[in-house]
């Protein structure tokens, strides 16, 4: 041993500088190896920092750039926290050009981020924050999360370029128009919500994040409440017209009923003919999904069945309990709701509401009609309770429709009385109620006090599926 080291000492300094680059570059490999975890580690307290006020909460926050996933473990999975996934250019500048940072590509298949992104849904809620370009395949990535922010002129999301777009298929686009913030947010519904500064984004996930448990296995977020549970809303007295043909804007009920009259919508911007969001009553955070009479009249399309369906189930996953405001005439006619499969995507409502076992609580306001008024969460679909306000109309159709199939060739004098008789005998509740499809009509300036009683009696309901691996959800 003393021999060779002998030897060693004396091919040290026979050959000093090849010994002296040598020992430069483990340096300098060293060196860059400690900059990139310390831009990344750097990066994400950044991030952290931003978060800080979402109660005792722990998040972590997975940076991605292209083909490297620079967060060498992926530690929401195994710790049931919430990830939070900053799709951002970190600025490695010329240590982009040492050879250790192929130390940090993906190790294998099953540890790739989109794997990871997978496995993690449903076990704990997924938020990516796009704060730069985010392109090609790495779209993916996001998503598959839960909900995805973007910033105003900012962010752009796309699969090809304007570049690409161009070449291939002739067209004009700007990245903003293609992938930006309002183009996701308004028509292809990609992402959630649409900010306009990175720092407004790290405050809406803030908040986002007030509402959600950590994992699966946790209760939705109970918080102290200040607002009198038997609080009275004479406003909502006459909020809905009496002419059933007027719109009203159904956000007009659900703020005055909810803790501080505060409602924290959700892609308020794409479907706007369907509402959902996060409020709390009596201090416990629940979903809300309610028809828009001000827009479309609050009939069930493509992409409002969409929204909704991927909402019910993201409240199931997470054991949030679901309050549904009703109003809804029906499903959109047309050639091409049928040609792009309104059947196929209608039939997601059913199945998220049926699947979900979290306490369900539906009021109806207005109109309930058809295959429409199963669809929103009735008791053919699994509901615990249905409220009725005393104008609404639980039926297959309108009574001037249901006349115009029934009595075709009657005149119209006739036509007009039964019409009314129509009107007497199956635009109402009552008829619903007899049938045990509504539990309890409510007088409007009673519906947050009836809420919370339906929300505390099924707050301990107790329901599991039959074992299966998965549904096969019409997709």
């Amino acid at each position: 041993m003393l021999e060779n080291i002998r030897l060693s000492i004396q091919g040290i300094f026979a050959h000093k500088i090849r010994s002296i680059l040598t020992m430069l570059g483990i340096i300098i490999g060293i060196a860059a190896i400690i900059a990139i975890v310390s831009t990344i580690r750097g990066t994400n307290e950044q991030i952290k920092s931003n978060l800080v006020g979402a109660g005792n909460r722990t998040v972590t926050v997975s940076l991605y750039q292209g083909e490297y996933e620079l967060d060498l473990q992926y530690q929401g999975l195994p710790s049931g926290v919430p990830v939070i996934s900053s799709q951002v250019k970190a600025q490695l500048s010329a240590i982009e050009d040492v050879s250790a940072v192929s130390l940090y590509r993906t190790r294998s298949y099953c540890d790739s981020i989109f794997y990871q992104n997978t496995i993690a849904s449903g076990v704990i809620p997924q938020i990516s924050a796009i704060l730069g370009p985010c392109a090609g395949g790495a779209c993916y990535s996001p998503a598959l999360t839960d909900f995805i922010f973007m910033v105003k002129e900012k962010s752009h999301m796309f699969i090809t370029g304007p570049d690409v777009v161009k070449t291939v298929t002739h067209e004009e686009v700007d990245k903003e128009e293609l992938g930006g913030a309002y183009a996701h947010s308004s028509k292809s519904g990609v992402t959630h919500f649409m900010c306009n500064t990175e720092e407004e984004t790290m405050l809406a996930i803030r908040e986002l994040l007030s509402f959600l448990p950590s994992n699966n296995m946790e209760d939705a977020p109970l918080i102290p409440c200040t607002d009198d549970a038997r609080r009275q809303s004479e406003e909502l007295q006459t909020v809905i017209p009496e002419d059933p043909n007027i719109p009203y804007d159904i956000k007009d009920i659900i703020e005055p009923v909810m803790d501080n009259q505060y409602f924290f919508e959700v892609m308020p911007h794409f479907a706007k003919n369907i509402v959902v969001g996060f409020a709390r009553l009596n201090g416990r955070s629940v979903g809300v999904v309610a028809n828009q009479p001000a827009y479309l009249a609050g009939v069930l399309d493509i992409d409002a069945s969409d929204k909704a369906a991927r909402f019910i189930r993201f409240c199931d996953c997470f054991n949030i309990p679901l309050i549904t405001f009703e109003d809804v005439p029906g499903f959109l006619p047309g050639v091409t709701q049928e040609h792009n499969g309104i059947i196929r995507h209608g039939a997601k409502i059913v199945y998220a509401y049926a699947e979900a076992t979290v306490p369900k609580i539906t009021l109806i306001t207005r109109k309930a009609y058809g295959g429409a008024y199963i669809v929103m969460s009735s008791k053919q679909t699994g509901a615990d309770i249905n409220l009725a306000y005393p104008q609404a109309e639980i039926a297959v159709m309108g009574a001037e429709g249901a006349v115009n199939i029934l009595y075709r060739n009657v005149t119209p004098e006739e036509k007009s009385g039964l019409i009314q008789e129509y009107e007497f005998k199956f635009s109402n509740p009552y008829r619903a109620a007899e049938r045990g499809f509504i539990d309890e009509i409510i007088m409007p300036r009673d519906t947050r006090y009836k809420l919370i009683q339906a929300l505390e009696m099924t707050h301990n309901k107790s329901q599991s599926n039959p074992p299966k691996k998965h549904g096969n959800m019409p997709l």
